[in-house]
């Protein structure tokens, strides 16, 4: 019964170098966030483009800047076909990542990267559908703190569906490797 079982699994379909999500249910209820630049958004706004979703925060010192180094690296190995593509940054720290502090933070990585923020009780309904784990740590006596987060990304294909979940340090190479394989479906 096994062998039908992994049978099944190669039927010439993509191989993606990340988590195949499909059909999870994970962020069925989607977003209704504000961006860096005040407007409001859903993941509808991005129909059409495949789109990465990362929670993470600005103050963060390793997993959130090597992940938006790695994306913009893999935007670039996918040159033309990276213009339909768009990446999001979802604080999990609203308090201190600010509309105007994301401004300068988000697109400093790629100018086409959006970051996006809502206030303490969005951030956490949104990140409970993503199935996000984000927990502040405890607060220095200066007033620094830091948080534990998911440090993978959601993929959704042109259509809205989301279709991938990455790791962290998967490599640019990979992450381009499965978008592209997403924009050529």
């Amino acid at each position: 019964m096994l062998g039908v079982g992994l049978a099944a699994c190669d039927r010439g379909g993509p191989k993606f170098h990340n988590t195949d999500v499909t059909g999870s249910g994970i962020a069925k209820d989607g977003f209704t966030l504000t961006d860096h630049t005040g407007a409001t958004r859903t993941l509808a706004d991005y129909r059409g483009k495949v789109v990465v979703v990362f929670f993470g925060f600005t103050h963060c010192p390793d997993v959130c800047p090597t992940t938006m180094v790695e994306t913009a690296e893999a935007m670039k190995l996918l040159g033309a076909r990276a213009d339909k593509v768009q990446v999001l940054f979802v604080t999990v720290d609203p308090e201190r990542d600010t509309p105007e502090l994301l401004a300068k933070y988000v697109p400093a990585f790629d100018s086409r990267f959006v970051g996006l923020w809502g206030d303490p009780e969005r951030i956490a309904r949104v990140a409970k559908d993503f199935k996000v784990f984000y927990q502040k740590g405890q607060q220095s006596s200066t007033g620094s703190y830091s948080i534990d987060h998911t440090a993978g990304s959601y993929i959704f294909d042109e259509e809205g569906r989301l279709r991938l979940f990455t790791r962290y340090g998967v490599g640019a190479q990979a992450l381009a490797d499965d978008i592209g394989q997403l924009l050529a479906d």
